[in-house]
């Protein structure tokens, strides 16, 4: 191979990249990149082929024709390197050369399909990092690894300082309250001691569960040599508050907050921002963005995953995850854990009975509070009723709530959000103690009134929150009374604990009433059979933080929804088994055997079922008078020819996420005009109240 090869034409400096350079520099990269692993030699010779089809003629010629125009070749270039590497391994191109397998990798196949990932990430990584350095001329660069033991004393004195501001401002909770939370955060730092794993964090609401996972994950990386902590969390809403939190206990460049309501992944390919590689010390993101790109095969996803070796994943709120995909996740996660020296935290006030599924049935679990129920006693600051015979319609909830002067009340949908606002506001003239929460609100609209409503509570002003169960799962909020329309036990408790949070009425002093209105509504048959065992398990009977009938009520539904016999969780493993990565990403061939190229999207693996498509509202926030900032943002991205994360990233609070087959509708097409990729913009009208409402257009119950 000669230096008249090429790999990438001129940068701005007027230099084309020879192919050998980039071929020997991605090897070392990717071999850098999975060693901590033990798949240095087999990334390395990925490294070394994966651009070889570049050496041909027709690529060469091309490349040089092309050059300076912004434009592809035209010439494949990929599939000799994937053939030349597909003769001595059964799994084509990328379990080549046996002997550069590791060992473990063969003793079962969930171990080789998961180690295969990890390979093709430090694949992409360390060929999008060289490449983009050619172009930016200069060498590629990784940060060096992060001095985890400095990290761990940063954050445990930070958190003292952090403490004693609260003490000063006079804002403290029940002292049995703050000694249950400093209890808690000494139980995770004496666990981190012990050997990687999974651990169990299993602690009620409210008592600083993320400051304590933080802790475990710090000093258990800086004791046992881990290189990074990634925390995932199920809502955006929530990775917002904690990375906020965990940047201010470490410094702002620590943390590296990942999350997007835009999917630029169907965005033309000139424009889309550079994929994040998760080359930082403590990552915050969401359990979509973590699963969906370790079951996914789009390059861009998958550039990260490498990065989950040898760290500590934090699962916050992991009672939340998809009951139809737990037999995937659970089974990813163990292969991490056993295999790729990743240690797993499963946190959580209503701890899933995971170790009754079949997958985890064996697998070792150390729990980082030792006596959950004694401190669930110890912190219980409610105390429930039933309200469900006879059963109230959702206008005499509403009644019954403007009766509270501080109340918050927890629907299903937010169908069922508006019925109760409405009936709480008459005349329809918004009242500014009555407030609504809801998906149907862009994230500044929520964060608006979530910050009105606390300043309300903190004031002793009458206030009436209605929310749909976005505010359950960690919102930092606390109301005296609290109405749960009935739902699942885990959404039950996690309801809850957004009252008394602080302590402050003392035991049992807040009042949670769970209400079965006639006249409710469910988003889903899955969501209506965890309320059926909701009522199975509890009704009248224990309370729903009551850990051995939560651990009953779990069993109740993992059997009753059949989750072994799950037709999407068993097609997903069924392809994970085969290395077919296209059937786990995107569905198994409906014409299985024949010439067909159709596939079964239902059984894909997708965090998310329903299928939505970003819409940005203007949203004008506390000045009515003009026009609001989403509008312009749009204008600024429809205008640019070459827009930038930062221009995404801008848009992102004025963002609505609405179902594709309501915007497939061409009476809402008529009022949604499309911006760039999948982002549109919402030309309807956006209530003060409950944002995007389309009842008037369409019938619809969702959440």
């Amino acid at each position: 191979m000669t230096n008249q090869l090429w790999a990438h034409s001129r940068n701005d400096k007027g230099e084309r990249h020879t192919l050998r350079d980039h071929l020997i520099s991605t090897g070392e990269l990717a071999a850098r990149f999975a060693e901590p692993f033990g798949a240095a030699p087999l990334a390395r010779a990925l490294g070394l082929f994966h651009d070889a089809g570049k050496a041909s003629c027709s690529w060469q010629e091309a490349l040089l024709a092309v050059e300076g125009q912004n434009r592809r070749t035209g010439v494949p270039h990929k599939e000799f390197g994937a053939v030349a590497l597909r003769g001595p391994a059964h799994v084509a191109a990328l379990a080549v050369l046996g002997h550069h397998v590791p060992e473990n990798w063969r003793r079962r196949q969930s171990t080789a399909e998961v180690g295969i990932r990890l390979v093709f990430s430090a694949l992409v990584d360390a060929d999008r990092l060289d490449t983009g350095a050619h172009r930016a001329g200069t060498e590629p660069t990784v940060r060096p690894a992060p001095d985890m033991e400095q990290l761990w004393k940063r954050y445990d004195q930070e958190r003292v300082n952090v403490l004693a501001k609260r003490a000063a401002s006079g804002k403290r909770a029940d002292p049995v309250v703050d000694a249950a939370r400093e209890q808690v955060y000494q139980y995770a730092v004496r666990a981190a001691e012990r050997p990687g794993g999974l651990f169990r964090l299993a602690a009620p609401t409210g008592s600083a569960k993320t400051m304590a996972a933080g802790a475990f994950a710090l000093r258990h990386a800086a004791l046992h040599g881990k290189s990074r902590v990634i925390v995932a969390v199920p809502f955006t809403t929530i990775t917002e508050q904690n990375a906020g939190q965990y940047r201010e206990l470490l410094d702002a460049d620590r943390v590296l907050e990942h999350h997007s309501s835009v999917d630029l992944d169907t965005a033309p390919r000139w424009y889309r921002p550079a994929a994040e590689n998760w080359d930082a010390d403590f990552i915050v993101t969401t359990t979509v963005q973590l699963f969906d790109s370790l079951f996914g095969r789009k390059p861009e996803r998958s550039r990260k995953l490498h990065r989950l070796a040898n760290s500590v994943i934090v699962l916050d709120e992991v009672q939340a995850l998809p009951l139809s995909l737990l037999t995937p996740i659970l089974d990813v996660l163990r292969v991490l854990a056993e295999e790729f020296g990743t240690t797993v935290v499963l946190s959580s006030a209503t701890q899933p009975a995971f170790q009754s599924l079949p997958v985890w049935k064996d697998f070792p679990v150390t729990d980082i509070v030792p006596d959950p129920t004694r401190l669930f006693d110890d912190l219980r600051r409610v105390r429930y009723e039933w309200w469900c015979d006879p059963r109230p319609t959702l206008a005499e909830v509403a009644e019954a709530a403007l009766d509270e002067r501080q109340c918050l009340v927890v629907v299903n949908t937010t169908g069922n959000a508006r019925t109760v606002y409405r009936h709480a506001n008459p005349d329809d003239e918004t009242s500014p103690h009555v407030l609504h929460l809801s998906a149907r609100m862009c994230g500044a609209h929520r964060q608006q009134v979530l910050h009105e409503a606390n300043r309300r509570l903190n004031a002793n002003e009458p206030v009436l929150l209605v929310s749909t169960q976005l505010i359950e799962a960690g919102v930092d909020i606390d109301f005296p009374v609290v109405y749960r329309v009935l739902a699942g036990a885990d959404a039950v408790q996690q309801a809850a604990g957004r009252a008394n949070r602080e302590g402050v009425l003392g035991r049992e002093g807040g009042r949670v009433v769970i209400v079965v209105p006639e006249d409710g509504g469910y988003p889903g048959a899955e969501y209506r059979a965890l309320a059926e065992q909701t009522s199975v398990h509890f009704w009248a009977g224990q309370d729903p933080d009551r850990l051995d009938a939560l651990d009953r009520y779990y069993r109740g539904v993992y059997s009753a929804l059949n989750l072994t016999e799950n037709r999407r969780a068993n097609a997903v493993q069924r392809g994970r088994a085969a290395f077919d990565y296209q059937s786990v990403a995107e569905g198994p061939l409906l014409d299985a055997g024949g010439a067909g190229t159709a596939r079964d999207r239902a059984l894909a693996f997708r965090m998310i079922d329903e299928d939505t498509v970003p819409v940005v509202v203007d949203f004008h926030g506390k000045d009515k008078d003009h026009k609001g900032e989403g509008p312009r943002l749009v204008e600024r991205l429809r205008s640019s020819t070459n827009p930038t994360p930062q221009d995404f990233r801008a848009v992102q609070p004025y963002v609505v996420p609405l179902p594709r087959a309501l915007l497939n509708r061409p009476d809402i097409q008529a009022i949604c005009r499309p911006v760039v990729g999948d982002l549109h913009e919402w030309a309807g009208d956006y209530h003060e109240a409950y944002g995007i409402d389309t009842t008037d257009i369409v019938q619809e119950e969702v959440w």
